[in-house]
């Protein structure tokens, strides 16, 4: 596999992460960390399936533990610390803090070997956040010292699935069925949060329980494991920039779904965010400072 080809299959999460808000709707009103298990235990179930009819399980014995450990702190500790952090503060503050998870992919993987950062790609990432930010902010700003405790959780969450990306190029080795059991693992440690946390409430209706499935069929399941494939054999630096088209793509799809309506500050974030990856595409060529 090319590496440009593994970064377009990578590509794939980011898509499948711009129908997440549209999914989660409908599947309200069942709670964060229940629909985290349900929609794990899917995306985990299928992937095992998929492994043993692949004949790939005996990889999985092969895989070290402290590997299964960073790929479940990663999938479940980002999911619980981003769930945490909007009960906590403010929803459109710390979902921008949230989505620095991007650029810090672009600064940390300039640490990774055979990777080189160049002044292009962090451009592209900053310019790409901006974006992000007029998205998510709706071109507010201001934040509640009160809600500290929910940013610096937001933080926190940046920092665990950017450092889950970059590591999991370390372990380039490590088979991508691997993930299967990090989703079955983070479906398995959502369940006494819930119960300790929340009250039991299913999804309404087909329309519910349809959202709740591919919740876990897409942005909660096949997008773990074609990001696994991105992040370890394409080009990191431009996935890391590109990821900051989910939030664009996330409100272009509920404003066609008639849940939100358009803005001029959304035609000035998706200015900035092509502008970003355009950036970055540049600065992967080779030979470009």
């Amino acid at each position: 596999m090319t590496r440009g080809t593994a970064t377009m299959i990578g590509f794939v999460a980011v898509l499948l992460w711009g129908v997440l808000a549209l999914l989660t709707v409908g599947s309200a009103p069942t709670p964060p960390f229940l629909l985290n298990a349900m929609c794990f235990a899917i995306g985990g179930t299928l992937g095992l399936i998929w492994t043993a009819v692949s004949g790939g399980l005996s990889q999985l014995r092969t895989v070290p533990l402290y590997v299964y450990v960073m790929g479940t702190l990663g999938l479940f500790g980002y999911h619980a610390l981003y769930f945490s952090a909007l009960r906590l503060a403010p929803a459109a503050e710390a979902s921008l803090i949230a989505y620095l998870w991007p650029l810090l992919i672009v600064l940390f993987s300039g640490l990774l070997p055979g990777e080189t950062l160049r002044t292009g790609h962090v451009l592209g990432a900053v310019v790409g956040f901006a974006g992000a930010a007029l998205i998510v902010t709706g071109g507010s700003t201001g934040f509640d010292a009160a809600a500290l405790p929910g940013y610096m959780l937001a933080m926190a969450c940046a920092v665990t699935w950017s450092s889950y990306s970059v590591l999991s190029r370390r372990f380039g080795t490590v088979p991508t069925a691997s993930v299967a059991v990090f989703c079955v693992a983070s479906a398995i440690l959502s369940v006494p949060l819930h119960l300790m946390l929340e009250e039991t409430v299913w999804p309404l209706g087909s329309l519910g329980w349809s959202s709740a499935i591919l919740l876990g069929l897409g942005p909660v399941g096949l997008a773990f494991y074609v990001w696994d494939i991105g992040v370890k054999r394409g080009d990191i630096q431009m996935l890391g920039t590109a990821s900051y088209a989910a939030p664009l793509l996330s409100t272009v799809v509920l404003i066609l779904a008639g849940v939100a309506a358009p803005s001029w500050s959304l035609a000035l974030a998706a200015i900035l965010i092509t502008g970003g990856a355009l950036l970055a595409a540049r600065a992967s060529l080779k030979g470009v400072p």
